[in-house]
């Protein structure tokens, strides 16, 4: 099958999962775009929001669509590397024998990820960007395709431990919901007050995600975009000879490589989804911010002045 015929394939598939996510998820447009595109990428996403706006619900329906195997890892405090990758037990001929954990599965929920200690979200960041873990010395391939899509609420900050910028790096997106509006409310209450059950049945498969990420690194892409979107991250730096003041007044750290190359790969993902064969700079810019905001770190006269990563960006954009 041609590059053509395949994104073709990719934006029926997307637009048909948009439409089955819907008959479950109201509202919520921005963070379902950015989940599936992230999926089309082969990133992982963090989803943030304050409790009741479906960000659960959302993974699940997902990968209900997705035909992969789904597990859910709920963090909490006493939570261990063990129970998330796996152990080695002594077997009956007196054998280590690897048990796998959780973490062996296409699509992880990494529910309420801020809620275990630095030791335990550390099991994470191997599988994260090797797509492997190691056991005793031991390396063990994960599944493919693997994803892993955490929840974090950014409102109760009591018994939570927040994300390393080490592992927050490892997200291509970082992407917030919202409060539904009144008229999506109305109808969230309305189809979750009745007797009414969804059956949503699988339209991806492995192989054809898999398809669709090498058709994605593919994608041709002009040295002015690719000049744009790195030109737009090394902004970001403070105290670089790129840097506009309001960077160097009110940032600590700017974002780093892996922001420029996750810039041009979602930007591709975003062109396909809107019917291009190679992304321009509006693509760029219209995955920026879910790529930036957790990238850059606000210093504290940006936080004295309520200067919200938001603000930061849209004045480069």
């Amino acid at each position: 099958m041609s590059d053509v015929k395949t994104a073709e394939r990719m934006v029926e598939k997307y637009h048909q999962m948009k439409n089955k996510i819907a008959k479950v998820i109201v509202g919520q447009d921005n963070a379902v775009d950015h989940v599936l595109l992230s999926i089309f990428v082969g990133g992982h996403s963090l989803l943030i929001g304050v409790p009741g706006l479906a960000k659960t619900l959302l993974v699940s329906t997902v990968a209900q669509t997705l035909g992969l195997d789904f597990k859910r890892i709920q963090f909490t405090p006493d939570l261990m590397p063990s129970d998330i990758l796996g152990s080695e037990i002594l077997d009956e001929n007196r054998r280590f024998q690897f048990i796998k954990g959780p973490i062996f599965a296409n699509v992880i929920l990494a529910d309420e990820i801020n809620r275990t200690p630095p030791k335990t979200q550390s099991a994470l960041l191997e599988a994260m960007q090797e797509k492997s873990v190691t056991i005793s010395g031991v390396n063990h391939k994960l599944p493919k395709p693997f994803f892993v899509l955490a929840t974090q609420n950014p409102i109760e900050q009591e018994g939570t431990y927040p994300l390393p910028e080490a592992q927050l790096d490892r997200f291509l997106f970082s992407i917030n919901l919202n409060y539904p509006s009144f008229g999506e409310e109305v109808e969230i209450v309305k189809s979750t007050t009745n007797d009414r059950d969804v059956a949503l049945s699988p339209i991806f498969n492995a192989e054809e995600i898999i398809d669709f990420q090498r058709l994605i690194q593919r994608i041709p892409v002009a040295d002015n975009v690719v000049e744009y979107a790195v030109d737009l991250v090394s902004k970001t730096r403070p105290n670089t000879e790129n840097a506009p003041e309001i960077i160097n007044k009110y940032l600590s750290w700017g974002a780093g490589p892996r922001a420029s190359q996750n810039l041009i790969l979602a930007a591709k993902a975003h062109a396909v989804i809107k019917g291009k064969l190679s992304p321009d700079k509006e693509d760029v810019k219209a995955v920026a911010y879910s790529i930036l905001q957790h990238r850059i770190v606000r210093n504290y006269k940006a936080e004295a002045e309520r200067v919200s990563e938001k603000m930061i960006i849209d004045a480069l954009l």
